[in-house]
């Protein structure tokens, strides 16, 4: 079974997860400098919490969907190229602290989703987390200014 991803760049990560641990009933499966993840059962939920600028309001960062292995994400690139969309893949990719293939398509309001798995735990502790995370956005910005794309 997979599930939905509901990213979320706050001001307050602190206040944050005590909020929602409180709300699902469950502690972060992960926690990293500017950011923490719950993996919620029911409903089926990845929430990713990515700190944001002090005192700002909550704000949409991106959505996905989480599959299983790197065949569910190829296979989805495909229905979705094959739907008219148009995708970006990106194939063992650090994001979120993890090691992950992923595609990524835009909705009509220009919301990001990504379709991904997570192959295996990364070591990216020097990456900053106030950057935008995980969205072709960073990745577009570090290409036109030369930069590394900077990921939670």
């Amino acid at each position: 079974m997979s599930r939905v991803q509901l990213a979320l760049r706050v001001s307050d990560l602190e206040g944050s997860v005590a909020f929602y641990a409180k709300l699902f009933g469950a502690e972060p499966a992960k926690r990293r400098p500017g950011y923490a993840n719950f993996a919620i059962e029911n409903p089926p939920l990845k929430l990713v919490l990515l700190e944001g600028e002090p005192d700002q309001p909550t704000v949409l960062d991106h959505l996905g969907v989480e599959v299983f292995t790197t065949n569910e994400v190829t296979a989805a690139a495909r229905r979705l190229t094959d739907a008219g969309l148009i995708t970006l893949e990106e194939n063992n990719t650090e994001c979120c602290y993890a090691l992950q293939d992923k595609v990524w398509v835009r909705g009509p309001g220009n919301e990001p989703w990504e379709v991904y798995t997570v192959k295996a735990d990364s070591a990216q502790l020097e990456k900053a987390a106030e950057a935008a995370c995980c969205t072709p956005a960073a990745e577009e910005e570090a290409a036109t200014t030369g930069a590394s794309a900077r990921c939670c």
